[in-house]
């Protein structure tokens, strides 16, 4: 854990009367003047974008097709702005701010209060659904076991909070349980539940624990099924919600844990250090109104009975019913009720997996989607800080980009073609936009490569130059691949939720098994099709716009040997041996990662529901 560097005992006392977040850490207006500057850098670089392109279009006169261009563009482009703004404040709060600290997470109380006994009682929660239980559990007899270590364990419980629909599976949880239970000795403090009905989903799970056995606890925190976190990191979290009753939500930041998956392998190095400048960034401008990602948080467990029911939305699924993204829904709430939600935007031992191979990804990428889309039923919910509500839309905005992008490459041969035709098209300027999407689009990316350089010791952290600046090449290659693969399968998907098309929540995929090329073709041939498609139009319209095309098209073609190789336990064993895509945990490992361990090869999730 981090701990600032300055005292705040006698500037807090001097400047409480100034300091207005709920729990007296930032003044308002301060936050107001962040916010401010950073809507107007976005709307600014947005604008200018759109301006840009629009006289590029507008060369030769209007066509509808250029309309339809720009209309996708506008509605591509702010992730893009956003992620880059984030990246270039965080960069500088982390190298160029006097106390990155006290500008990003001004929450963290001093080393003093860091030595504090813990006082609060704290529930960690389990929520499982069709999972392996004998490798959830041990994840968390893991956090137990490291809680223990830390002298404060007394102060923590577990509950495994079941909502199993697949019976078999339900009585190996409960065997683990009970084994556990009896090894431990401490059966008051391990308490297993099983719903008979997954009303509300895991949020439902959640708020049938907080009004069951919440009352005896003043702190939840929620973990996943492939959920992991240190005792010390959690001790920590607890202190500083000591520290500031009127903190709501305290959200660590979640980052991969090693895998033999070469997909997963990628994803999280890319992941790592892409949020870094990310995170802190939006950590200094959305300050009390922060996200909560659903786990490996903390949770005041009073005000989230009180305030963060959610609503049952009207209408029928994909849209209506239960809110299933219920996380942000839950921070927003939060602070609309006086309660801050903040982000701790630095890596503190707080880990997940993440998915094995690209078809579990965009499985989980469009339960995502859909769940993302139902905030239009939300935006109107009178009271919410305008940050919070802006969060919201930001959320919604991040899939409906994804179809604007994809219609934008499907128009690009016919755009083309039309440039062709027109005397002195703007070839040069047409060229210089696109490379300063595809550079706003790495922003991220970028920005962590050099927080890397800059931070003494950082690169040898991830296994040396050689290592560390081969994977992020090799990285970055895979990013554009991949997103190409997901984009073309959220597209479609959102497209079916117009038609009424739901999506199953149930268990997820952990393992790394390989996946055999009938299934990469059965899953992606529509990904092959438009790629095929798209790049055959241009080679006929132009050669020469094929190749500029090919960070964002070849991703289509290759969808399918991509998918395979990338999930190839093969190649995930000599990735490993080398190095490549090494985290800091797999070059000096971490002793609850060791501890968990690999617990089988199967998933019963993927038997077939009842």
């Amino acid at each position: 854990m981090i701990v600032s560097s300055h005292n705040p005992d006698r500037a807090r006392t001097a400047d409480r009367l100034s300091l207005t977040t709920p729990a007296g850490l930032q003044a308002n207006g301060n936050l107001t003047r962040r916010r401010l500057g950073v809507l107007i850098a976005n709307l600014g670089l947005w604008a200018g974008l759109g301006v840009w392109f629009a006289g590029i279009l507008s060369a030769g006169g209007w066509s509808v097709s250029d309309a339809v261009l720009l209309i996708c563009f506008l509605l591509g482009t702010p992730w893009a702005v956003l992620g880059f703004w984030n990246a270039v404040i965080g960069l500088w709060v982390r190298h160029g701010a006097r106390d990155p600290i006290a500008e990003a997470a001004p929450f963290l109380p001093d080393a003093a209060t860091m030595r504090a006994s813990i006082a609060a009682e704290t529930a960690v929660l389990m929520t499982l659904r069709n999972e392996h239980p004998e490798r959830a559990l041990q994840r968390l007899r893991t956090v137990k076991a490291s809680l223990d270590a830390t002298g404060e364990g007394a102060r923590f419980a577990y509950f495994i909070l079941s909502d199993t629909q697949i019976a078999g599976v339900a009585a190996r949880e409960e065997m683990a349980v009970a084994q556990w239970r009896a090894q431990e000795g401490e059966s008051a403090r391990i308490v297993y539940r099983r719903r008979s009905h997954n009303t509300g989903f895991k949020a439902g799970n959640v708020r049938d624990f907080c009004e069951t056995y919440g009352r005896d606890f003043e702190l939840m925190l929620p973990l996943d099924a492939d959920s992991l976190m240190t005792g010390q990191a959690i001790v920590d979290l607890v202190r500083v919600m000591q520290a500031y009753p009127k903190l709501g939500i305290l959200q660590s930041l979640v980052v991969g844990m090693p895998s033999a998956s070469p997909f997963a392998r990628m994803f999280q190095f890319g992941m790592r250090f892409g949020m870094r400048s990310y995170t802190m960034g939006q950590a200094w401008w959305v300050g009390d109104c922060g996200s909560f990602w659903g786990h490996n948080a903390l949770v005041r467990i009073a005000p989230f009975v009180e305030h963060c029911r959610l609503p049952v939305l009207p209408g029928s699924p994909p849209l209506g019913g239960h809110v299933l993204s219920h996380d942000q829904v839950e921070a927003a709430l939060m602070r609309r009720a006086g309660f801050e939600v903040r982000v701790m935007p630095f890596e503190a031992g707080s880990y997940e997996e993440n998915p094995p191979d690209v078809l579990e990804f965009i499985h989980r990428d469009v339960r995502w989607c859909q769940g993302n889309m139902q905030y239009v039923k939300l935006l109107g919910l009178p009271g919410l800080n305008p940050v919070s509500r802006f969060q919201l839309v930001w959320a919604i905005l991040m899939f409906i980009g994804v179809p604007a992008w994809t219609l934008m490459i499907a128009l690009s041969p016919l755009a083309v073609h039309e440039a062709q035709a027109i005397a002195g098209f703007p070839l040069q300027s047409a060229q210089a936009l696109y490379v300063t999407c595809l550079l706003l689009s790495l922003a991220p990316k970028i920005a962590g490569l050099l927080d890397a350089a800059l931070t003494r010791g950082e690169v040898a952290r991830f296994g040396g130059h050689a290592r560390f600046w081969a994977s992020a090449l090799l990285e970055i290659v895979f990013s554009f691949l991949q997103g190409a693969v997901s984009t073309i399968r959220t597209s479609i998907f959102m497209i079916g939720l117009l038609f009424g098309r739901s999506i199953v929540w149930s268990g997820q995929k952990r393992d790394a098994g390989g996946l055999s090329w009938g299934a990469a073709a059965r899953a992606l041939w529509p990904q092959t099709l438009f790629g095929v498609a798209v790049m055959c139009a241009l080679y006929a319209v132009s050669p020469r716009a094929l190749v500029w095309s090919l960070p964002l098209t070849a991703g289509y073609v290759l969808a399918v040997p991509f998918a395979v190789v990338t999930a190839s336990p093969w190649l995930g064993s000599l990735m490993q041996r080398l190095g490549v895509a090494a985290i800091p945990e797999e070059i000096t490992p971490v002793p609850e990662i060791v501890a968990v361990g690999n617990i089988g090869r199967l998933n019963p999730c993927e038997e077939p529901l009842p």
